[in-house]
């Protein structure tokens, strides 16, 4: 598959896999052991949901915990998770974006891109628009591209990276609880 399309494949093996793993019942009982952990299950949960192969399995893990833990305590925890998740991928993105970018673009649209990114329209929009990303539902991937592309400082990403992630999942453990999922 070509490259343009890689996403796509992960969003969609990562929902099979979710629903699969939802109807598996030695997944339940995975589900059961995380929440022994409590707090661990809680973190590795949040850490597991800012990634496109794994936000299914993540939303499903989050909605079991919210009935063992307090939601906002697991808001909390799963964010400071969701944190160490993003670090990692923006680390790899930083590190693999510009390089893919250079085999996959000719040296005309390269150029035209970068002159682009370093407009000062971009200079805010691109962490506007990477923020409304990390809240949503949506794995974080873009959205922490769009910032690395913006340059934001470690600190800043990762303080703005809690909030958005912690509110993003609360979002997703009370709308689990008011649906009864």
């Amino acid at each position: 598959m070509s490259w343009k399309h890689r996403n796509l494949l992960h969003i969609v093996l990562g929902i099979v896999v979710a629903v699969f793993l939802s109807q598996n019942t030695m997944f339940h009982q995975i589900l059961t052991h995380l929440g022994s952990l409590s707090y661990l299950g809680a973190f590795i949960a949040g850490a597991l949901f800012v990634s496109i192969l794994t936000i299914g399995t993540a939303s499903i893990i989050l909605a079991t915990l919210s009935l063992q833990i307090s939601p906002i305590v697991l808001a909390v925890i799963a964010g400071a998770g969701a944190v160490a998740g993003d670090y990692i991928i923006m680390h790899f993105i930083n590190d693999n974006l510009g390089q893919e970018l250079k085999q996959n673009l000719n040296r005309g649209q390269l150029h035209k891109l970068k002159h682009l990114i370093h407009t000062k329209y971009f200079n805010w929009i691109l962490p506007v628009i990477g923020a409304i990303i990390i809240a949503s539902p949506l794995p974080d991937e873009l959205g922490v591209s769009l910032m690395g592309l913006a340059k934001m400082g470690n600190a800043q990403f990762i303080i703005l990276s809690y909030f958005l992630n912690t509110i993003g999942i609360a979002i997703l453990i009370f709308a689990s609880r008011a649906f009864g999922a």
